[in-house]
């Protein structure tokens, strides 16, 4: 066998004459350089940027770790694609093998940095179940944390020596209960006392900041709800709070480029925003307390433009606060995402569907939303009232042959007005309607006001029940009408006998036990041919301005009192602005120009006029660039009851109110006389000196003029002359 297989070999080998005649025929088609057959792998990704760790997960066993990675699959590949391979499915849960249990946390991969980026912001704090809140860190930062030692010993660092605070409210301890505003001005910014009597006096002016060479403003300001902070903007750094005495510096947020800062009703929060359409961190949200950023937002919400609509055409929907800063909303395409603070969560998980929403607003006083869809298919216009969180639907106002909606809350959220702009058949006459809602009754009943005229402006009372439009027939008139509706009637009698078989009448008693108001709508009265295109309630009711605003309006201002139905007319030329002092004393009238808006073709109008409430005129500055005016707001502490009983009563503080006028207009005069009455002082001071000079001198003096004492009266004859001069006469003749 071993001949046969040797026999066989030898025969298959190949010949050598012939290997070398196929090699020479081959001979310039191979390269010199050597074989190296090494594989072409892709570049290696050093980077773990598009991986994440979460942490904070349940332990458990090996036999439901396969049943755990599922669920924590399904939860992160809500956010993005994962980089799955046949070896790694995206997702990896460390094992303890000595325990024989999961350590507790996992490590996700993602295909992209972004989406690494977003689950680190939308899976942080997220409730796993009820015993686990997800925690989610950067891949990277777990890198950075592998050069920390961990054999050396703890060290509890120092705590930061404690520093107080600024007490914010300590302007409210004025001891005359003066106001504050604000100016932007030129280059300088400026806080000012406002008494409503005299001349404003400057508290603070920047003079700190000017001295370390540091601007405390480049752009414009804003006080938070309560006055507690003043929010400056300077778009290099971002917001800077100020407050106390002094106003010393409080905190600062970044924000590059801000130019629109709001803060939240109750001051517990603040948003920035820099209008950029770029930035997917355009809006962020701190805190105010911790300065902590709780979360950033792009400037439109995902799918919010129409198709074929550029940023350019359409605005960006605004944030809105609910009054109890428990919630933060934005209006999408077809839905409303509400957000809980401190969390910024969305509510329950999902946001609020309204189809076709055009318009949404919060009540002032309560957790529910009013907003306007117009008419979709054979859906009809329709405004709803929806309260949060639980979602109800409280109320449903279906409107028909709608153009366009506009939503006007009164202040203390008792009711909402709806202005309706409606259209004809053949949509070429236009007219409006009034929707009134009355919030505190039951079912919340909706009135209906015809108006065959185009309304300009509505705007309620200031905790009252009574609103005011400007409407005319036609909408470029230059006279128009202002009438005042009030929501509550006044009548005479037994209000139980008003009130039988009317659910929706709410009665309350009015000066004496037979008047009475109940709910219903009546007109007050209409002031005709007036030269206005806006009012301007006063903060504390009953006293209006109606005023001529623009290039194109006259500036004419017209104080009027509802009630005593008292009218005052004045001027401010070119004004574009009016703004009442919280209190309602004081009223401010501006002309102002946009910071940044190159040259301003009413410079020489530039500046401001503090009026009265009943229109005198106070005081007035001229500038030649002037970019904003604001009051300081208050808390408001009294409730409605509580005010009523104030005005009511209100003689009894008269003596002390002219006493308290009494001394100040006497330390003012004292204080005007400060100089004069020491130049009287030192005269009388001097003319003593003199004279106790002269009588030291006395009897040098007799000595000199030869014992004769010019000071001795018995030395002088006195004799008296009477003259009588005859200055008029008058003859009466009696009968």
């Amino acid at each position: 066998r071993h001949n046969q297989a040797s026999a066989t070999m030898a025969s298959d080998a190949p010949d050598a004459d012939a290997l070398a005649a196929e090699a020479a025929s081959l001979d310039g088609y191979f390269s010199d350089a050597p074989l190296t057959p090494e594989p072409q792998y892709p570049p290696l990704n050093e980077s773990f940027d598009t991986a994440v760790i979460i942490t904070n997960l349940p332990r458990v066993g090996a036999a439901k770790i396969d049943k755990l990675t599922k669920v924590v699959t399904k939860l992160v590949s809500r956010i993005g694609a994962l980089a799955a391979t046949d070896d790694f499915p995206g997702v990896y849960l460390p094992i303890d093998e000595a325990k024989d249990e999961s350590y507790g946390f996992a490590i996700c991969e993602y295909g992209t940095k972004e989406e690494a980026r977003q689950a680190v912001e939308v899976l942080a704090g997220y409730k796993f179940d009820k015993n686990h809140s997800l925690q989610v860190i950067p891949y990277t930062r777990a890198q950075d944390l592998e050069e920390v030692s961990t054999s050396a010993d703890f060290e509890e660092p120092e705590p930061e020596p404690f520093r107080e605070r600024p007490n914010t409210s300590s302007w409210l301890e004025d001891p005359v209960q003066r106001d504050q505003y604000v100016l932007r001005e030129g280059r300088e910014t400026i806080v000012k006392w406002s008494d409503g009597k005299t001349e404003p006096v400057v508290d603070y002016d920047g003079e700190r900041e000017k001295q370390a060479g540091v601007a405390w403003c480049e752009y414009y300001t804003r006080w938070s709800p309560f006055g507690s902070y003043l929010a400056t903007l300077v778009p290099n750094k971002g917001v800077i709070l100020w407050g106390g005495d002094g106003f010393q510096k409080i905190a600062r947020f970044p924000a590059p480029g801000v130019d629109t800062v709001v803060f939240s009703p109750q001051e517990n929060y603040i948003l920035t925003c820099n209008n950029r359409r770029d930035d997917p961190n355009s809006i962020k949200i701190f805190s105010i307390q911790t300065g902590k950023l709780l979360r950033a937002f792009p400037l439109y919400p995902k799918d919010f433009l129409p198709e074929g609509a550029t940023m350019d055409q359409v605005p960006p929907p605004a944030f809105q606060w609910s009054h109890d800063d428990k919630y933060l909303a934005r209006m999408g395409k077809d839905l409303i995402s509400i957000y809980e603070t401190p969390s910024m969560k969305l509510l329950d998980k999902r946001s609020l569907i309204t189809d076709g929403i055009h318009e949404f607003q919060f009540s002032p006083k309560q957790n529910v939303i009013a907003y306007w869809a117009p008419e979709h298919g054979n859906a009809p216009a329709h405004v709803d009232l929806i309260e949060l969180p639980s979602r109800k639907k409280l109320r449903q106002k279906n409107l028909f042959n709608v153009t366009k909606c506009s939503m006007v809350w009164q202040n203390d959220g008792e009711y909402l007005g709806v202005k309706v702009t409606r259209h004809t058949k053949s949509k070429k006459t236009l007219y409006n309607n009034l929707e009134l809602f009355r919030l505190n009754e039951p079912g919340v009943p909706v009135e209906m006001i015809d108006i065959k005229d185009a309304v300009m402006a509505f705007s309620w009372e200031p905790s009252g029940s009574r609103f005011a439009i400007i409407h005319a027939e036609n909408p470029n008139a230059s006279k128009v009408d202002v009438s005042f509706y009030d929501m509550m009637k006044k009548v005479e009698g037994d209000s139980k006998k008003k009130n039988k078989g009317n659910k929706n009448t709410l009665s309350k008693t009015v000066g004496k036990a037979e008047a009475h108001e109940i709910a219903e709508i009546n007109k007050v009265e209409t002031l005709t041919g007036k030269q206005c295109n806006c009012v301007f309630w006063s903060p504390a009711g009953s006293n209006i301005i109606l005023a001529s605003l623009g290039e194109s309006a006259s500036g004419t201002l017209e104080f009027y009192d509802v009630d005593n139905k008292s009218l005052v007319v004045k001027e401010h030329y070119r004004a574009n602005n009016v703004l009442w002092d919280p209190s309602g004393r004081t009223v401010a009238t501006i002309v102002s120009q946009p910071i940044g808006g190159g040259h301003f073709k009413f410079a020489m109008d530039n500046g401001y006029q503090l009026w009265s409430f009943q229109g005198k005129q106070l005081h007035q500055e001229s500038f030649e660039n002037f970019y904003q005016l604001a009051w300081r707001p208050r808390e408001k502490l009294l409730t409605k009851a509580e005010r009523k009983t104030v005005l009511k009563n209100l003689k009894k503080y008269e003596r002390q109110f002219d006493a308290a006028d009494k001394e100040r207009k006497r330390a003012e005069y004292l204080e005007k006389t400060t100089e004069k009455r020491a130049l009287r002082s030192r005269f009388r001071e001097r003319l003593a000196e003199l004279r106790q000079f002269k009588a030291q001198q006395k009897a040098a003096r007799i000595d000199l003029l030869g014992g004769y004492d010019s000071d001795d009266e018995s030395n002088f004859v006195v004799k008296e002359h009477q003259v009588e001069n005859i200055l008029s006469t008058k003859e009466e003749v009696v009968y």
